[in-house]
């Protein structure tokens, strides 16, 4: 959030209508589709629509928040996961989740293309934050004989890529199924 002229920091309850409307936006957001009206995130988020828009000023900056935050959040829990008792768990859990979220993302990724917005400029800094917590997951998963050790970050980001495009077409059974074939292949076979 920009800081006001004044150069004083926002107010406390700016930051709380801020931080209310971006999870109301996730989960307006989640629940409709990104066609879901500005009005419909700012009922959910219980604060008037001008409230919207003073954070927000157009609904394209309120997507590129929500997919910025999406991002924001894997990375997090990424580095989270890092330093679980299991690694390779732990490396197949955020696999998983991934793909399990990439519907809501690549429909805010289209959506935010179709407005011109560049996703990868926007998500650059936070996009690198989660590539990082991913090397880090796959390196401990790697170390603790979980994950092959001829994989790269680059064939994984690519299988995630490809995982979830296909996850959106399919049912949850199948998509799980799928999965399992995928990290079959990721599994380092003792």
């Amino acid at each position: 959030m920009t800081q006001p002229r004044t150069g004083r920091p926002p107010r406390a309850d700016a930051v709380r209508n801020r931080l209310k409307v971006l999870e109301a936006a996730e989960a307006v957001f989640d629940a409709r589709g990104t066609t879901a009206s500005t009005e419909e995130v700012a009922r959910a988020a219980g604060v008037g629509i001008g409230t919207v828009f003073r954070h927000f000023p157009t609904k394209e900056t309120l997507l590129e928040a929500v997919y910025v935050s999406r991002l924001r959040k894997l990375a997090e829990e990424a580095g989270a996961l890092a330093s679980a008792d299991d690694p390779g768990v732990a490396f197949f859990a955020f696999f998983t989740r991934v793909v399990g979220h990439a519907a809501t993302k690549n429909a805010l990724s289209a959506a935010l293309t179709e407005a011109g917005v560049d996703v990868r400029d926007a998500a650059a800094e936070t996009g690198q934050g989660l590539k990082q917590a991913l090397a880090t997951l796959l390196s401990r998963a790697q170390e603790a004989g979980a994950v092959r050790g001829d994989v790269g970050l680059p064939e994984v980001m690519t299988l995630l890529v490809g995982a979830s495009q296909a996850a959106e077409r399919a049912d949850v059974e199948v998509r799980d199924r799928a999965l399992n074939v995928v990290f079959d292949g990721l599994r380092a076979h003792r």
